[in-house]
């Protein structure tokens, strides 16, 4: 049995910092829509849902991750998992999409507990498999598995996910030492099927050429993208001040979800937006540090795995608000508002910091 140590309080503070932060700029980015109401409803639902978070993470950080790799554990949330999804196409569509489940009063997004599943199911199988990383003996039960929930995802449709889950996979395979011959032949493969995947779906053309030129069309396609610039820019360096965007005045479409960093870059300017991107990076270093820490295989893999959702998710949210990737709804981790993006991220972090207490 691995030495208890304590847990890892950068990364605590790093994630304290984040949905700290989070819950201050939805409150200023929803402004003018809880306008007119005593208490601001998007405020009080994501502190609720932070909280119940915070002690879901809690809890998490008290079960050895160990528990993870026990294959009762990593068959049951995978197939689990696969059955919601299965589930939620079944289901009602909001907004043209069927990626909620309705609970009550609430809604879930099962494509969120996909994210865990994967990287658990991963992680196994590495660990299992160690040496032959580049065989068909992992690479084709990790590509069916892959394939299965991305494909599950991307029938909401929700080409954002499916492609982070992809990327995930990806990069805990290459962090395993997959051979460079197999990465060359996997991303020729999916580049196609990638172009097939935007070809099929006229909203999805339309987002890469208002991509390629948002100009071409300033009030359509690439409306929210130059509205994103647009907050970004008249930042500066220190920003307008805390509150102070005008964007989020009914110019910027979804500005507390999945456009928040570009009202955080608006108010908190060039310095403030830098500042959550720093967080990141430490997030990553801690991540990493943990893997490098862990006493077996499998937490080697599962810290990888899991850091890597969060920083690629991060990384791709900041990229489209930025103009570097084509609009796709998925949200910032920590900072945008929905339940089911912080709960799942906060689950994930209390995975990561029980990971660092063993060495």
């Amino acid at each position: 049995m691995a030495k208890k140590l304590a847990f890892d309080r950068v990364l605590f503070t790093v994630v304290v910092l984040l949905v700290t932060l989070g819950l201050v700029m939805i409150y200023s980015a929803s402004a003018a829509q809880a306008r007119g109401q005593a208490l601001n409803p998007y405020l009080l639902r994501q502190g609720v849902l932070a909280a119940v978070g915070f002690a879901l993470m809690l809890g998490v950080m008290h079960v050895d991750y160990r528990r993870l790799r026990e294959p009762v554990v990593v068959w049951g949330l995978l197939l689990g998992v696969v059955g919601l999804l299965v589930l939620v196409l079944l289901g009602p569509e909001l907004n043209a999409t069927r990626r909620w489940l309705f609970l009550g009063g609430f809604t879930f997004q099962p494509s969120e507990l996909a994210k865990l599943a994967l990287v658990v199911y991963l992680a196994y199988q590495l660990e299992k498999k160690a040496d032959r990383v580049s065989t068909s003996e992992l690479l084709l039960p990790a590509a069916l598995v892959t394939g299965l929930l991305a494909g599950l995802i991307l029938l909401e449709p929700d080409l954002g996910t499916a492609v982070l889950l992809v990327a995930t996979a990806g990069t805990m395979l290459f962090l395993a030492g997959l051979a460079w011959r197999r990465i060359l032949v996997a991303v020729a493969v999916l580049a196609p099927l990638g172009a097939l995947a935007i070809a099929a779906a006229p909203y999805r053309r339309q987002r890469l050429l208002a991509f390629l030129d948002p100009e071409k069309d300033p009030l359509g396609s690439g409306f929210q993208v130059l509205q994103s610039l647009i907050a970004v820019g008249s930042g500066g360096l220190l920003g307008r001040g805390p509150g102070e965007s005008l964007q989020k005045l009914y110019f910027l479409p979804y500005p507390f979800t999945d456009f928040i960093y570009a009202i955080v870059a608006e108010e908190l300017g060039f310095l403030g937006a830098l500042g959550v991107l720093l967080l990141f990076a430490v997030l990553l270093w801690r991540g990493v540090r943990a893997g490098l820490a862990a006493p077996d295989a499998f937490g080697r893999h599962l810290a990888w795995g899991l850091t890597a959702v969060l920083v690629l998710q991060a990384l791709i949210n900041m990229s489209v608000v930025l103009g570097l990737f084509p609009t796709k709804g998925m949200p910032l981790p920590f900072l945008s508002y929905g339940g089911s993006s912080i709960l799942v991220t906060l689950l994930l972090c209390g995975v990561l910091l029980n990971l660092s207490q063993h060495a």
